[in-house]
């Protein structure tokens, strides 16, 4: 048998084999399909009034909308705590923690799980309050993961209204239009020494007004007012990791206000940042999602009697 007569029979086999594969249901030929790309939330218990923190609802919106839109995503959400079976997150592609931080932080009771699956190139998205844990080994670990965290008596937390006009040319960004709201922006964040790897997705200068606090741990400090008032230095608000090694970060410091979800452009560049921490392409106009209503977005938000 001539060496070209042998290769188009291992071909045909190869498809026959395919195709055997593929048939089922009384013959019927099915596409093969393919594998999913895993994403987590770990959505903590609600906090603050109505339509502020809401960690359930907010997870539970996004998964909806890359679970809708965005093919080949298999986004699932766990409420309220931290999950219980471990293989949960062994075969994630992503996780994303949208919970209240701090000494609270649900993560620091599972450091050395997560530094494992770090290792292994999964990704971290951290949304507002996830981005805050204690200065020092839990800090240095968040910095290794995506870069950049809330330190306390360095970074702060003022209700704001920051407006973006441009953007960089990184996927996160694709589609992504100028917009404006208001949230509970942190600024000054803690980030890895000469932001190396680390590419700011959102930058704004604060207005002097959201340093009108005193001093404290959340509030004001002298280096923030060098940074904003003396040297009027852009603040990063939001940011894309590249881990050394693998693995990609990202940090959202905005998500106090439910509602902003509505904002197209807002939710847009989450949205895109979830999914490129889980090595998925973004598409050139980003990550398109219906607009919620207010009734869906209020469908999504903790009871209060």
């Amino acid at each position: 048998m001539t060496g070209r007569k042998l290769k188009i029979m291992l071909c045909c086999i190869g498809l026959s084999a395919n195709l055997s594969a593929q048939i089922q249901n009384n013959g019927v030929v099915l596409p093969t399909k393919q594998a999913q790309k895993k994403i987590v939330f770990i959505a903590g218990p609600d906090s603050h009034g109505k339509g502020e923190h809401e960690h359930n609802g907010g997870s539970t919106l996004l998964a909806k909308a890359l679970n809708d839109n965005v093919p080949g995503v298999n986004a699932i959400v766990i409420h309220n705590e931290w999950p219980k079976d471990s293989t949960v997150l062994s075969d994630a592609d992503a996780i994303v923690l949208y919970m209240d931080g701090g000494g609270d932080h649900m993560a620091l009771k599972h450091t050395e799980e997560l530094d494992r699956l770090m290792k292994k190139g999964i990704g971290l998205v951290n949304l507002h309050f996830a981005l805050e844990v204690p200065q020092g080994e839990s800090g240095n670990r968040f910095l290794s993961w995506i870069g950049g965290y809330f330190e306390i008596n360095w970074s702060v937390n003022p209700v704001w209204e920051a407006n973006f006009a441009s953007f960089p040319d990184h996927p996160v960004a694709n589609g992504v239009k100028p917009f404006g709201t208001t949230d509970e922006w942190y600024y000054h964040m803690r980030f890895v020494d000469d932001m190396k790897n680390v590419t700011p997705i959102l930058k704004a200068l604060p207005p002097e007004a959201t340093l009108n606090r005193p001093d404290g741990t959340h509030s004001n400090n002298p280096a923030v007012r060098d940074a904003v008032i003396t040297k009027k230095e852009l603040q990063v608000l939001a940011w894309a990791y590249d881990r050394p090694g693998g693995g990609r970060g990202f940090g959202f410091t905005g998500g106090h206000v439910h509602k902003n979800w509505q904002n197209d452009s807002f939710r847009k560049l989450v949205l895109n940042a979830i999914t490129w921490t889980a090595h998925v392409e973004i598409p050139e106009n980003g990550i398109q999602s219906p607009t919620p209503t207010d009734s869906e977005l209020n469908a999504l938000t903790k009871r209060v009697n």
